[in-house]
């Protein structure tokens, strides 16, 4: 049966910054409210001050499973767990997984990956709230995925062969990141360019307002330098935005989920 869970999100988001709101924790057989965002580990979520009502799966969602020479991997699912069992069971595909924070159920939103390694490439599909859909069915791209529902569960083609050296490689791009909080890499790479080249050319590396700033490290990070809030954030992404497009004249394109009420 659903509950509600109080949830920090200062503290429990990985850029430190939200407010301290009621979400609604589902669980098998629960009804998925219209009127709620569905959230997964706050990993690549910015949250404003007042957002709209917030929901999450709970422990009901949390499992991986081999059935009928698939992997059934539900959408509560820590990457950490996925990994070991991929390791454990000499499944490959999913070595760009290790050290990706969140659950599936992010990694499915967003088409998460580390270049060409992506949640869609082994996907064969998606259990909804409205029922199973077809991984054709569903629009998908570049750090883009259009779920036609609440994503519940997902299924993969299994690949034989964990590739342990391919992990490390993809790992170690990772170590170069800012080890401030954050929400990882904000900006999706325009075709053809890098966000964080385009950021730094325009001047935007470092650059700080309050306590959130552009890193220093890696120019398309926006970090929390402790104590920032929503609005400094939003300052510095539309700062972001007019100088990129002024100068580059590119409309860059949010990675990151900034979750507020819609006018």
């Amino acid at each position: 049966m659903a509950y509600l869970r109080t949830i920090d999100f200062s503290k429990f988001s990985s850029i430190k910054i939200g407010p301290t709101v009621d979400v609604l924790v589902l669980q098998k057989g629960d009804e998925i409210p219209k009127d709620r965002y569905l959230i997964g580990g706050a990993n690549n979520l910015l949250i404003a001050p007042d957002p709209p009502p917030l929901m999450m799966l709970g422990k009901d969602f949390d499992f991986i499973e081999i059935e009928n020479e698939r992997l059934i991997i539900g959408a509560a699912t820590p990457t950490g767990r996925i990994v070991s069992f991929c390791k454990k069971h000499d499944i490959g595909g999913f070595e760009y997984v290790a050290k990706l924070p969140g659950t599936l159920g992010g990694m499915l939103a967003m088409n998460a990956g580390v270049k060409e390694y992506e949640t869609f490439n082994l996907l064969r599909a998606v259990q909804t709230d409205r029922g199973l859909v077809e991984r054709a069915r569903i629009p998908h791209g570049y750090r883009f995925a259009k779920l036609p529902g609440a994503a519940l569960a997902a299924v993969f083609d299994i690949t034989p062969g964990y590739d342990a050296a391919l992990a490390e490689a993809l790992k170690a791009l990772r170590r170069n990141q800012p080890k401030e909080p954050s929400a990882g890499s904000f900006f999706k790479n325009p075709p053809g360019e890098y966000a964080g080249r385009l950021m730094e050319a325009a001047g935007l590396r470092g650059r700080r307002i309050g306590n959130m700033a552009w890193s220093e490290r890696h120019a398309n990070f926006l970090v929390n330098l402790g104590g920032g809030t929503f609005e400094e954030a939003r300052a510095l992404i539309d700062l972001a935005r007019e100088r990129v497009l002024s100068r580059f004249s590119i409309a860059l394109e949010p990675e990151v989920k900034i979750i507020e009420q819609k006018n």
